[in-house]
């Protein structure tokens, strides 16, 4: 029997909110499903839930359904731009703000169920370091780490790199600058973070490039549709075009790291991964 194919698991997150890191999760999704990748977007800023929000979607249930039982999880899936798949959260849930552990991790190993047919799934982590974005993005391959010119943006950013990298082992992060006014602008903001996460942390910071700030993209969220579909020759729907080529050649583990992951039953050749069945705990 075939060993199944591996999904790749990007997070997208940020060490503060207003970065832009939602806009930056759908439209690299969509920027993926363009390019003829079969893309999951899943909306993990589980209390203020706002992707169904951006793209105009409207949900009949979403994952707060799934956590009591209500319905699977393959219920709530709803169709988005470039033929993408959604897992919409809720918003101002305080319950769905403060899952346990356990629960986070049920609900990771409930997304097994749905990797039959996908290359990529995209996870919108809420903002900061609560325990359900640290698990979220351990449980990732790649973390995209957002960030624009503010100095609470920085400043926040480095806390995280801090957090993950002495509490959490995670070592390299990828860094993507938002809403730059000139490719210089976006590694010029790199520059400020790289150069004292690097001195005062054991990581590596690696930076992927810029969105650049276009008003075509601002006409897109009011649209409500992602921008590499509401206007394809925009600067913005290069800049992520050109994103979604950057991740797709970042490599897919061939076999599990020893902790929680998204699909890790794929990289040990179809075995479940946990003892209880992979439910929502």
């Amino acid at each position: 029997m075939n060993k199944p194919k591996p999904v790749q698991v990007i997070a997208v997150t940020s060490g503060k909110g207003g970065v832009g890191k939602t806009n930056i999760s759908v439209n690299l999704a969509a920027a993926m499903g363009v390019a003829g990748k079969k893309v999951m977007l899943f909306d993990a800023d589980l209390g203020l839930a706002n992707v169904d929000v951006v793209l105009g979607l409207q949900p009949r249930r979403n994952l707060s359904h799934v956590i009591d039982g209500e319905c699977g999880l393959e219920e709530i899936l709803l169709d988005g731009p470039a033929g993408m798949k959604v897992v919409p959260a809720s918003s101002g849930t305080k319950r769905m703000a403060e899952l346990t552990p356990s629960e986070n991790a049920g609900l990771i190993r409930a997304f097994s169920d749905l990797g039959d047919d996908l290359d990529v799934l995209v996870v919108d982590t809420a903002a900061g370091i609560a325990d359900g974005v640290v698990s979220f993005t351990q449980a990732a391959q790649h973390a995209i780490l957002v960030v624009c010119d503010e100095p609470a943006s920085i400043t926040d950013a480095y806390a995280m790199i801090k957090v993950l990298s002495r509490e959490h082992g995670i070592r390299h992060f990828r860094v993507l600058a938002n809403m730059t006014q000139t490719s210089h602008h976006g590694r010029t903001l790199f520059g400020k973070i790289s150069s004292v996460a690097e001195r005062f942390l054991d990581v590596n910071l690696e930076y992927i490039g810029a969105i650049p700030f276009d008003e075509q993209l601002r006409k897109a969220v009011q649209k409500q549709n992602a921008v590499v579909e509401a206007f394809p020759r925009s600067r913005a729907a290069l800049a992520f075009r050109n994103l979604a080529e950057e991740v797709g050649r970042w490599p897919v583990p061939d076999g599990p790291r020893g902790n929680l992951e998204f699909f890790v039953e794929r990289l040990i050749g179809g075995n479940a991964a946990a003892s209880d069945g992979g439910g929502i705990a």
